[in-house]
C-alpha cells in the first residue's frame, strides 16, 4: 500500500500541475525579490494547503462532492457540485489548459498566433485526453508511473540550470510585495483556485484507494491525507524552485506575466533548446490535469443521468475542444467571474468539514455561512463581469479584506455564528 500511496501522490501532483500554477510563482519570486521567502511561504499555504485540505474533506463523504454541498440543501448540493464541474471542466478550465499549452509551446516556435495551428493543436491534444479518459483505471498508472516523472525530471532541467546561470541579487520587492510580502503571497496562493479543482481530483482518489483494496472511512482518509501530502511537498518544491530562479534572473521584472518569465529563464539557459524544454513541461501540466478533469466530470454526470461514463467522456472532450478553439482571452473572460462567484463559497464548505465538531454538524450553521458567503461572492462575481453595482459598493469596501477579494471572510462568520444561534433558540423552543 505504500507503493499505492506514493504512485497515487505522484498522480495527485500531476492532476494539481496546471498551466497556471507554472506561472503564479515566477510573478511571486519577481515581485517579491528580497521578501521571497515569506511570500512564498503564504502562497503555499493557500495554493497547497487548501486543496489538500479539500481533498481530504471529499474522504470523509461516501459518493461524491454533493455531500459537503447537502450540509446546506440536497437542491444546493447537486446543483453547486454540476456549476464546480462545468466550470473546471468542458466550460472552462479543460479548454484553458489546452489553449495554455498551445500558447507556450507551439506559438513561440511559430512567433505568430494561427487559428489553423491551434485547431490541429487541440485535435491532437483532446485525441490524446480522450484516450487516457476512456479507460480511468489505467489513469493511476499511466499519469503516476510515467507522465508525472517525465515532468518532473524536465521542470528539474529548468530548475538546476537556473541555479548555476542566474546569479544576481535579489531585487527591492515592489507593490503589495514590499508592505505584505506574506499576505499578498496568501492571496496570490487562494487565487489559483485549485480549492474548486480539489472537489473533483478528491474523489479520483478516494476511488482509486478503493480500487486498492481500502474499505474503512479511517484507512481512506488516513491514505487520502498521506497522498495528499506527497503531492503537496513536490508542489511546495517546485513552487519555490521556480519563484526562486525567476527572482534571480537579470531583468526579471521588465516581463509583464510569468509565462513571459519562464520563457525568456528557458532561453537563456538552454538557448532555443530551452523554448522546446518549457513546451514540454507546460503541455505535459496542461495534458494531465485536462485528463484528471475529463475523468471526474464524466463520473460525476454519470452518477446523476442514465448516461453511461464513456458517451459523457466523449461529450466533454468534444465540448471542451469547441470551447478551446475560441482562443484563451474569451475562456479567462468568461470564466473569471464564474470561478470568483464559486470559489469563496467552496473553501467555506471545505473548512466547514473539518470544523462541524465545534458547531455540532448543525444544518442552520452551513446555511448561514454559505448564504452571506454567496451575496458577497456574487457581488464579486458581477463585478468581475464589468457591471457596476454604485449602491451596494460603498457598502460593501466597508467590508475587510475587501480590496484583496477576501471581503467574504467576515460575512461567512456572522453567517455562521447567526445559523449557531438560531440553532439553539430552536432547540430551545423544541423542548419547551
Amino acid at each position: 500500500m505504500k507503493r499505492d500511496t506514493f504512485i497515487i501522490g505522484f498522480m495527485l501532483f500531476a492532476l494539481f500541475f496546471g498551466a497556471g500554477n507554472l506561472i503564479y510563482p515566477p510573478i511571486l519570486g519577481v515581485s517579491s525579490g528580497s521578501s521571497f521567502f515569506p511570500a512564498i511561504i503564504g502562497f503555499i499555504i493557500t495554493g497547497i494547503g487548501i486543496p489538500i485540505l479539500a481533498v481530504t474533506a471529499i474522504s470523509y463523504v461516501k459518493n461524491d462532492a454533493r455531500e459537503l454541498g447537502n450540509h446546506v440543501h440536497p437542491l444546493f448540493g447537486l446543483i453547486f457540485t454540476c456549476l464546480v464541474y462545468l466550470a473546471i471542466g468542458p466550460f472552462f478550465g479543460i479548454p484553458r489548459a489546452a489553449t495554455v499549452g498551445y500558447e507556450m509551446s507551439v506559438e513561440p516556435l511559430l512567433q505568430n498566433t494561427s487559428s489553423a495551428a491551434l485547431l490541429l493543436f487541440t485535435s491532437i491534444f483532446f485525441l490524446a485526453v480522450l484516450f487516457v479518459s476512456l479507460n480511468p483505471s489505467k489513469m493511476v498508472d499511466r499519469i503516476g508511473q510515467l507522465l508525472t516523472p517525465i515532468l518532473l525530471l524536465s521542470i528539474a532541467a529548468l530548475v538546476i540550470g537556473g541555479l548555476i546561470l542566474f546569479d544576481q541579487p535579489l531585487p527591492t520587492a515592489s507593490g503589495d510585495y514590499a508592505q505584505n510580502p506574506f499576505f499578498t503571497g496568501f492571496v496570490e496562493g487562494y487565487l489559483t483556485m485549485d480549492a474548486i479543482a480539489a472537489l473533483a481530483f478528491g474523489i479520483i482518489v478516494v476511488q482509486t484507494f478503493k480500487e486498492r483494496g481500502l474499505s474503512t472511512k479511517a484507512d481512506i482518509i488516513k491514505a487520502t491525507l498521506k497522498s495528499g501530502t506527497i503531492a503537496g511537498i513536490g508542489l511546495a518544491i517546485v513552487y519555490t524552485s521556480l519563484g526562486w530562479i525567476s527572482a534571480r534572473m537579470p531583468n526579471g521584472s521588465s516581463f509583464v506575466n510569468g509565462g513571459e518569465i519562464l520563457s525568456e529563464a528557458a532561453t537563456q539557459i538552454f538557448n532555443t533548446s530551452g523554448t522546446l524544454l518549457l513546451g514540454i513541461i507546460v503541455t505535459l501540466a496542461c495534458f494531465t490535469t485536462s485528463v484528471g478533469l475529463v475523468v471526474a466530470a464524466s463520473q460525476f454526470f454519470a452518477k446523476i443521468s442514465p448516461v453511461p461514463y464513456k458517451w459523457l467522456a466523449v461529450i466533454i472532450t468534444f465540448a471542451s475542444y469547441l470551447i478551446a478553439n475560441q482562443g484563451l482571452n474569451t475562456i479567462i473572460r468568461f470564466s473569471v467571474p464564474v470561478l470568483v462567484f464559486l470559489y469563496p463559497i467552496a473553501i467555506v464548505l471545505i473548512l466547514l468539514t473539518f470544523l462541524q465538531p465545534l458547531f455540532k454538524n448543525k444544518q442552520a450553521v452551513y446555511r448561514g455561512a454559505i448564504l452571506f458567503t454567496a451575496i458577497v461572492s456574487l457581488y464579486d462575481g458581477i463585478l468581475e463581469l464589468g457591471v457596476k453595482m454604485s449602491f451596494f459598493s460603498e457598502y460593501m469596501a466597508m467590508l475587510p479584506f475587501s480590496n484583496i477579494g477576501l471581503g467574504w471572510l467576515l460575512p461567512a462568520i456572522i453567517g455562521g455564528f447567526i445559523g449557531w444561534v438560531l440553532s439553539k433558540i430552536q432547540k430551545r423552543e423544541a423542548s419547551v
